[in-house]
């Protein structure tokens, strides 16, 4: 009979407290299969080996799970940003929202971009976009502002790439909005 020592090693960085629960119920399950310390038998374990499997694919799938919560909750924090750069401060033609926004975040635009395409389905500079048209939209409403002013406030570079942007996202163009809400 050959025997063999089993050894379990999790590898990977435990920074959350749902992950140290799920990697000490790993543990005790682990140690539960093999219940006598030292050497076992290697018909025990093959007999462990799939034990060991599910429980490795539990882990797995509970720490996926975990991450993609982590995601979701960076998104829906990437959302927020957005609008509250967009509607409630005058950030816009001082400095690019790119910028802004990962320098809040602390991580790449590239990444911040792609988890939220992943999860919204539309870039987050196309996101940007519509948060901007929303925000012109309320400025021509109010009747305030200058079509220049708006665009020196929103950070186009002029009244003609705003109008072209505006055109794009709504299909009529700024005079034709202002018309329609004028009336």
């Amino acid at each position: 009979r050959n025997s063999i020592t089993p050894k379990i090693t999790l590898t990977g960085t435990i920074t959350t407290k749902d992950e140290i629960t799920i990697a000490s119920e790993v543990t005790g399950t682990v140690q539960k299969v093999f219940k006598k310390e030292g050497d076992i038998s290697e018909d025990d374990a093959f007999k462990g080996q799939d034990q060991i499997q599910k429980i490795t694919d539990e882990y797995i799938e509970k720490i996926d799970v975990i991450y993609k919560e982590k995601e979701k909750e960076i998104v829906n924090r990437l959302k927020a940003t957005v609008y509250e750069l967009v509607h409630h401060t005058t950030f816009n033609s001082m400095i690019r929202n790119s910028d802004f926004i990962v320098q809040k975040f602390n991580k790449s635009y590239q990444y911040l971009s792609a988890l939220f395409s992943k999860y919204e389905g539309i870039t987050l500079e196309k996101y940007i976009i519509l948060q901007k048209i929303e925000k012109v939209k309320q400025l021509i409403t109010e009747d305030d502002l200058t079509l220049s002013e708006i665009a020196y406030m929103m950070g186009y570079s002029s009244v003609q790439y705003l109008s072209t942007q505006f055109k794009n996202v709504t299909n009529v163009t700024v005079t034709e909005f202002k018309k329609s809400v004028s009336h």
